[in-house]
């Protein structure tokens, strides 16, 4: 019942804002879509990006540390030296590029806490280094304490890999996930490249070895097993191919050694062919592929743009659109609702009171004329206007008719009135003449009350004749004393005999009034 009594404006107005409330949320429903594409590509580039250079300089500076760590010669050291040198400049690309502003829009709660995480490992690497180079560390604990620095960032991508299209988002994990496997074969270079270099491996670092070559085995079969059908080729090509099948061959010696120190069986130029051959092709799969995926994606991010330009760019037109129509309909309404109420109000204030006069002082009117028909269109409103103008034109006939039927009785109670005046006037007359000839005293007395009554008779009959709208035919054009005023008057009054007339002056009346 509230919103059927509300305003016309106050209606079109809340239309107006449902039909704006409706866009802002397919609008927004789009533009969130826009905002994760360019948040991914925000991160993409300040936390992606940097961070791969850095990913292959700790690499090889976890290999160069082992080694460090087994032969203590200024040429290992100087290598590493070289090495700490090289990570260094990606490492400060990285920190720069993570602290942007930016970047902190663009993660989500759990992203910034991996991302300070990150940082964090990032930032005890210079102890790090300083218990390398103290020897405070052996190779085993070195390859761990830099995989947990490596680790950090590989979890950061995986809080990373959000995107709304799931196919997407699933084949990013995968391409990690093979990613993984790779800095898993490298914790295994750098274990081999430390024994290689002090010519044994011990019992311990051989049970590391197996445990290592298994999760890097096994992180490629899942992984390569969730490879999309386009990659599944290239894949097996790598599986099957010259330089892992030879690195499954060397890694087999190893494992299939007696443990004890027993003497490797191969060299380290073998060995750092192979594994430098098996990581490149490694690389180049997860290269390839991702810029396989990046294709698949760009229709994905154009898709989004699309979406995009026709929810908020074409839907706010046409709200636009709507909101200029809305605006431009109501304030037609408003114009023929407008029309119709004021002739309503002059119907009913102006003209009607006027029709009921004009007939009442005799006039005649022409209901053609004084109901001209009003134009309001042919819409609903019109049809509104159309039943108006019926009624008014019913309503003036009917004011008329009624005005003529209240004029008609007027005159004839006017005429019984006059007659009435004029039976009374002739009984006073003949009371008159009874009065004069009359010489008993009670008979006399009896006249006068009779004369009395035919007063009071004859002021009825003025008083109808008054209310009729006519004036009394009984009239005097020269003034009246006072005295023979209020005489007429106690004349009129039924107890006329207990009035006392005082004296008065010669004070007279204009004719008219009385």
């Amino acid at each position: 019942m509230g919103f059927r009594n509300t305003r016309l404006r106050t209606k079109v107005t809340a239309l107006l804002l449902s039909l704006t409330a409706l866009w802002a949320f397919a609008a927004w429903v789009t533009l969130r879509e826009g905002v994760n594409l360019l948040w991914v590509s925000q991160l993409d580039s300040s936390v992606v990006g940097p961070s791969e250079p850095l990913l292959i300089e700790l690499q090889r500076e976890r290999r160069i540390s082992v080694v460090e760590l087994s032969d203590r010669t200024g040429a290992a050291r100087r290598d590493l030296e070289g090495q700490r040198r090289l990570t260094d400049a990606p490492l400060a690309a990285f920190k720069e590029a993570a602290s942007q502003g930016l970047v902190s829009w663009a993660t989500d709660d759990e992203g910034a806490a991996r991302l300070d995480e990150v940082l964090k490992r990032l930032g005890t690497l210079p102890d790090l280094r300083k218990a390398v180079d103290a020897g405070k560390m052996d190779k085993l604990q070195a390859t761990a304490a830099y995989s947990d620095v490596i680790e950090s960032v590989f979890t950061l991508y995986g809080s990373l890999a959000t995107v709304d299209d799931k196919t997407v988002a699933k084949d990013i994990r995968t391409l990690l996930a093979l990613n993984r496997a790779r800095e898993v074969l490298a914790q295994e270079d750098s274990l081999i490249a430390g024994a290689l270099t002090e010519g044994r491996m011990t019992a311990k670092e051989q049970a590391q070895f197996t445990r290592t070559v298994g999760a890097w085995h096994m992180l490629a079969e899942q992984a390569g097993a969730e490879l999309p059908e386009s990659e599944q080729a290239a894949f097996a090509k790598l599986v099957n191919g010259a330089s892992l099948t030879r690195l499954r061959t060397m890694e087999d010696m190893i494992t299939e050694q007696a443990p004890g120190g027993v003497g490797l069986p191969f060299g380290a130029p073998q060995w750092k062919t192979t594994v430098d051959r098996a990581l490149g092709d490694i690389s180049g799969l997860v290269i390839g592929a991702g810029d396989r995926l990046v294709d698949r994606v760009v229709p994905v991010a154009a898709g989004v743009i699309v979406r995009l330009v026709l929810a908020a760019g074409l839907g706010l037109v046409a709200v636009v659109a709507s909101i200029i129509l809305s605006i431009t309909t109501a304030r037609a309404l408003f114009a023929q609702l407008q029309k119709l109420r004021d002739a309503a109000h002059e119907l009913s204030d102006e003209r009607l009171p006027g029709i009921v006069e004009r007939i009442g002082h005799g006039e005649e009117v022409d209901v053609a004329k004084e109901a001209p028909a009003l134009e309001f269109g042919d819409d609903e409103i019109g049809q509104v206007g159309q039943a108006f103008n019926t009624v008014q034109r019913t309503a003036i006939s009917v004011a008329a008719e009624q005005a003529e039927l209240r004029r008609s009785i007027r005159d004839i109670l006017l005429s019984l009135a006059r007659r009435t005046q004029g039976l009374v006037h002739r009984q006073l007359t003949v009371l008159d003449v009874m009065e004069r000839r009359e010489t008993d005293p009670e008979e006399l007395k009896e006249l006068f009350r009779l004369d009395h009554l035919a007063i009071r008779m004859r002021r009825n009959a003025e008083n109808l004749i008054v209310l009729s709208g006519s004036s009394p035919a009984r009239t005097w054009r020269r003034s009246v004393p006072m005295v023979d005023v209020v005489r007429g008057a106690l004349a009129e009054v039924e107890d006329y005999t207990r009035v006392t007339l005082m004296p008065m002056g010669d004070v007279v009346l204009v004719g008219r009034a009385v």
